[in-house]
């Protein structure tokens, strides 16, 4: 009778997928502490890979540039950031973010510009978000893929939301929305970027104030 010797139980295969997330993850976090360090001219590709602890043909698999590596990690983290300050809405395989619509666009607006002021006060964010808006200051491509990627579709949640304001009657209907929004946007960038005052909830809850109601007195007085 013939027998046959055991074999020894086979170790599972490396999870390749996990390992590459591990990675990219590891790249992300590189970037944007270097960023924040150094500043965006003297983070390189060669510094990114060495902090993660990759190859540099690893960064140059998945991305051509440091400025697509930049951007890309900093869509992740806001778009974690995004999480608590938006309703998510799952759109294929990925989750997309909307401002909520309780049918109170003042409440509303006032909870996400709380939010964000929460994310530009977290030095996680603050340090590489100063560093790429700099950098879009003087490198005109680096601004363009930053306002095009990031800021845009960021930007275009506050349009859906006026939009659906508009439909309920709660804002003009002749209004442009991506105009509007700029009234209390712009204003709160503007503080943060250039240090001109603080930035609370107070002051962004008054620029939601001012953006929905004018300047012009309101009540008896306005007669």
């Amino acid at each position: 009778m013939a027998h046959t010797s055991a074999q020894p139980p086979q170790k599972p295969a490396p999870d390749s997928s996990r390992r590459s997330e591990k990675s990219r993850r590891a790249i992300y976090d590189a970037a944007l502490a270097l960023v924040s360090e150094v500043g965006y001219p003297k983070t390189t590709i060669e510094g990114i890979a060495a902090r993660a602890g990759v190859g540099k043909q690893t960064i140059y698999r998945w991305w051509s540039s440091k400025a697509d590596v930049l951007l890309e990690a900093f869509i992740d983290l806001s778009a974690q950031a995004a999480e608590a300050a938006a309703r998510p809405e799952v759109i294929g395989e990925q989750a997309a973010y909307e401002i909520p619509d309780t049918g109170d666009l003042e409440a509303d607006l006032k909870l996400v510009l709380r939010a964000t002021v929460d994310e530009l006060l977290d030095p996680t964010f603050e340090a590489p978000s100063r560093a790429l808006a700099a950098e879009g200051v003087v490198n005109e491509q680096v601004g363009r893929e930053f306002v095009g990627k990031l800021l845009e579709p960021q930007l275009q949640l506050y349009v859906k939301r006026l939009r659906a304001a508009q439909e309920q009657g709660a804002v003009r209907a002749d209004i442009d929305p991506r105009i509007a929004l700029e009234l209390f946007v712009s204003p709160l960038a503007q503080r943060w970027l250039q240090y001109t005052g603080p930035i609370t909830y107070e002051y962004t809850d008054k620029l939601v104030e001012y953006a929905l109601y004018g300047l012009a007195p309101r009540g008896p007085a306005a007669r």
